[in-house]
């Protein structure tokens, strides 16, 4: 398993987690098998945003004497009203709904305290002059919260809650049907949704990633198989299946993207995912399914950071050279920490020979060569 870090945390998070949202419907037995196979497998990192009581006990039950082993994501405002899930910012439901949380999972504090699933600019907005957000506060002085996060489908809500400063991490919904979709609808069917005129990465969605990527907010993401839709071609909008891993790679390609929280129905499930970290670059390989697809909305001349490019005779890391520019290309001027990061690679744009050679494999037609041209120049290198 690999880690990586969750922005500037201070936390490594295995870059496969868990999500445990499909645990709902599963007995104590097979619970506690799916979180000793995901710990097993080097998962680390899990979020359990269920309000539903029982399974706050199941998972509780099953990590009981392994806190420490675990990095966990609880919701605030996730709470469990006359038999079922009620968001709310109402401290006197909010309040003993969390603290129902702690009880459950064995512990008295959470490492990731998440804002529950804002949506709504308005109610970002509301939330943020509340006794809602002084709570949170209060909770993260009080060491109950190491970190303050928030979970959202929305990228303008996402985008407006890394600018306010108030939290240092986002779990948010990614997936390549997903990011080619105007960010202020949620996805729920996918099917019919592929439109025409879509051009590649919604720009609200890609500034999100720079933003993220540029302040050190990590993400963990969710729905990165869109609930299993992207595996039936049918329901894909691409028309297309696409493999788990394929997904997994898409997810963890994004900038700034820490880690993909995937459901686990079972071991097996789990064990599929985990696959992630052993396949070859052609099971990786989303970029040419996707090229190939009967729709398709990724356009010719965008990379996708995808890998597909590589190997690169004199070593230049084409992918995150590539995406390293497109995120300082955004910007009015370069940010001094994407120069960095730039600098760090070695070799970079400035040594590439214009071969081709990657140009040739590049499944989206990038121009490549020019790409390292403008990098060179944009970097002054």
């Amino acid at each position: 398993m690999k880690y990586r870090n969750l922005g500037n945390t201070g936390l490594k998070v295995s870059e496969i987690g868990l999500g445990g949202e499909w645990l709902e419907r599963h007995n104590a037995e097979e619970v506690k098998a799916v979180m000793d196979t995901a710990e097993e497998c080097g998962i680390n990192v899990f979020d359990c945003w269920m309000s539903e009581p029982e399974v706050r006990t199941k998972i509780g039950d099953a990590i009981s004497g392994k806190r420490d082993r675990w990095i966990m994501q609880g919701h605030i405002g996730s709470t469990w009203q006359n038999g079922q899930y009620v968001k709310t910012r109402d401290l006197a439901v909010a309040v003993p709904a969390f603290e129902d949380l702690l009880r459950r999972m064995h512990t008295d504090y959470v490492d990731l305290g998440m804002i529950h699933y804002v949506d709504s600019e308005k109610e970002f907005d509301e939330l943020m002059n509340s006794p809602y957000i002084e709570y949170v506060r209060r909770l993260k002085r009080d060491g109950v919260i190491r970190h303050v996060g928030l979970s959202s489908h929305n990228p303008f809500v996402a985008q407006k809650a890394v600018l306010s400063g108030e939290i240092e991490m986002l779990l948010f919904s990614i997936n390549p049907a997903f990011d080619m979709h105007p960010g202020t609808e949620v996805l729920d069917d996918l099917v019919g949704q592929y439109d025409e005129s879509w051009n590649g990465i919604a720009p609200e969605r890609a500034a999100l990633y720079q933003l993220c990527y540029e302040r050190g907010i990590g993400i963990t993401v969710m729905k990165g198989y869109a609930g299993g839709r992207l595996f039936n071609p049918s329901a894909s909008p691409f028309g297309i299946a696409l493999t788990p891993v394929q997904c997994l790679h898409y997810c963890l390609t994004r900038p700034a993207v820490s880690s993909v929280l995937v459901g686990y129905d079972t071991p097996e499930h789990v064990r599929e995912a985990v696959a992630y970290e052993t396949a070859s670059d052609a099971e990786k390989d989303y970029a040419s399914v996707l090229a190939s697809a009967p729709k398709h909305a990724f356009s010719t001349g965008q990379c996708t950071y995808c890998g597909h490019c590589q190997p690169c005779p004199v070593g230049i890391d084409i992918a995150m050279s590539n995406k390293l520019y497109d995120l300082a290309a955004m910007q009015p001027e370069v940010p001094a920490s994407l120069k960095a990061h730039y600098l760090e690679l070695s070799p970079n744009a400035a040594d590439c020979i214009a071969c081709g050679g990657c140009e040739s494999r590049c499944p989206f037609g990038v121009k490549v060569i020019e790409k390292m041209d403008a990098a060179r120049e944009l970097f002054g290198l």
